[in-house]
């Protein structure tokens, strides 16, 4: 028997409706494997009802809305129906009307309970839209959410890593091992410190990659003050064989993790320190900081620090005094109000300032403002201007040397009576003589155009580069490639913080040639 007209309709509809629906989850489909998914397929709900499409939580909160954005306005309805709806405890339903659009909603798969919902929609068939849309919406948005809880996680262990370092530098050294020791790995006792210049966007990979070449047992943090460098403590038996080859005047490295990184990732610098005890970490980030102004051009682009930092040498009893006769205005300071800066948060600021200069906020984690009236209110109280002048830069970066130094209390003890020590007078040791000797040895022995007479103009201008090339005669460039030879001869770092501008000023000042 022929169908009749009416059945071939019906049939006709069925079958539209039918592709018409295996369409609209073709389309979901292909906006679920797109980067923001919920929100392009909430936008796309939007559109396809007629009506605002939102997520809410069992709480009435608006969680996502088309276009990542809502209007609270708009969503105050769907916020409602969807507390009732758990309050009723059932898995959809339309409610409103009367007054107000009607809402319909469809409890996804998630916990918390979360809700789609769409207002006032246009479209017939919106209920089994909806029902098709739950199913992948609801695997995109745990997806996204289990995304976020990652991120969370590794923004985490970033801090509670940069903090365990910036316990290490300030000489927390039992403070750091606790939070490290449930971070895992454990700080080793003894450690060498790589710092490993390399292309910002790709920091967080090259970590990963750095991890996993060294077994899990570096120590490896995004460097808080430069978004270029990334820092790592690896323990000196991670290190291989001494490697064939040298950088020039510079002892060989290890064949091993630092090699490792160059070969895997060509873009990277590498400077290493010595293997120094741990509660020498700021010193070995120093050392690497100087051989990584070597590494930078040197053709295996990496280097190991190949000098001596150890500034105390130069003084005898006398110059532990005169650094903490120096520092005592600060070491008495009090406060006048609670929140105000006190005398180890003034040291640590000075500390920071001459290490890094303008970049101590982001070390600090302070506005760079407030770095600006620490340094003022340091001027006041050292009765200098350690923010301008390198000849009081250079002091009180040898005070502070001193005064951390573990022999400062014994050697204060035995200094003799009589007048406070001058800085002069603490550079006028034979000791201070033979270690300014060896300081600028190396550019007395240098071409001119690297030498001696480019790093004492450099110094007289404040070691400020534009002075220092209108003083030598020169462009800026051509100064600057200057003092990048001195830094190659040298072994050390001149242009970039740390820099080794206070130990020359201190030599030559020592030697009477500036």
């Amino acid at each position: 028997m022929p169908a009749s007209p009416s059945d071939v309709r019906a049939d006709r509809a069925d079958r539209a409706d039918r592709a018409d629906r295996a369409d609209n989850v073709l389309a979901l489909a292909r906006l679920a494997s797109r980067r923001g998914a919920v929100r392009d397929m909430l936008g796309w709900l939007t559109r396809r009802t007629g009506g605002p499409a939102v997520l809410v939580g069992d709480t009435g909160r608006v969680l996502a809305g088309p276009g990542g954005e809502h209007d609270p306005a708009v969503a105050r309805p769907a916020a409602d129906a969807a507390v009732e709806l758990h309050r009723r405890g059932a898995p959809s339903a339309v409610l409103g009307g009367g007054e107000g659009p009607p809402v319909h909603l469809i409890a996804l798969d998630t916990d918390p309970s979360t809700y789609l919902a769409v207002i006032g929609p246009d479209d017939p068939h919106c209920g089994m839209l909806l029902a098709d849309a739950a199913r992948t919406l609801a695997l995109c948005w745990r997806l996204e959410q289990a995304e976020r809880a990652r991120r969370r996680i590794e923004s985490a262990e970033e801090h509670s890593r940069e903090a365990v370092l910036h316990l290490l530098m300030v000489g927390s050294v039992p403070a750091a091992q606790r939070i490290a020791g449930a971070l895992r790995p454990a700080l080793p006792a003894v450690v060498q410190m790589y710092v490993i210049e390399c292309p910002h966007p790709r920091r967080r990979e090259i970590a990963r990659r750095i991890d996993r070449e060294a077994g899990g047992a570096a120590w490896i943090v995004p460097c808080p003050v430069r978004p270029n460098h990334l820092l790592a403590l690896v323990p000196p038996e991670t290190t291989g064989p001494a490697a064939e080859v040298s950088d020039g005047p510079h002892p060989p490295l290890p064949a091993s993790l630092d090699l490792l990184i160059v070969r895997l990732v060509p873009e990277c610098r590498v400077g290493v320190s010595a293997a120094v005890a741990l509660r020498d970490t700021p010193t070995a980030y120093e050392q690497a900081i100087h051989a990584l102004a070597v590494a930078r051009n040197a053709p295996e682009r990496r280097a190991g620090f190949g000098g001596d930092v150890d500034v105390t040498v130069l003084a005898g009893p006398e110059g532990y005094l005169w650094a903490s006769e120096l520092l005592a205005p600060c070491l008495r300071y009090a406060p006048a109000r609670r929140a105000d800066p006190g005398p180890q948060e003034l040291l640590g600021t000075l500390g920071s300032w001459l290490s890094f200069g303008g970049a101590a906020s982001r070390h600090l984690k302070i506005h760079r403002n407030t770095l600006a009236a620490r340094l003022r209110h340091l001027d006041e109280l050292l009765g200098v201007e350690v923010s301008r002048s390198l000849a009081a830069q250079s002091a009180a970066w040898l005070a502070l040397r001193l005064h951390t130094a573990p022999q400062a209390a014994a050697a204060r003890a035995q200094a003799p009576p009589g007048p406070t020590a001058t800085l002069d007078t603490v550079l006028g040791t034979p000791a201070a003589g033979t270690w300014a000797r060896a300081q600028l040895r190396p550019l007395e022995q240098a071409r001119p155009t690297a030498g001696l007479e480019t790093v004492r103009t450099w110094l007289r201008a404040d070691a400020r580069l534009p002075a220092a090339a209108a003083a030598l005669g020169i462009s800026l460039p051509g100064a600057r490639k200057r003092l990048t030879r001195a830094e190659d001869v040298l072994g050390r770092s001149l242009l970039t913080a740390p820099s080794a501008k206070y130990e020359l000023w201190l030599a030559m000042r020592a030697l009477g040639s500036l």
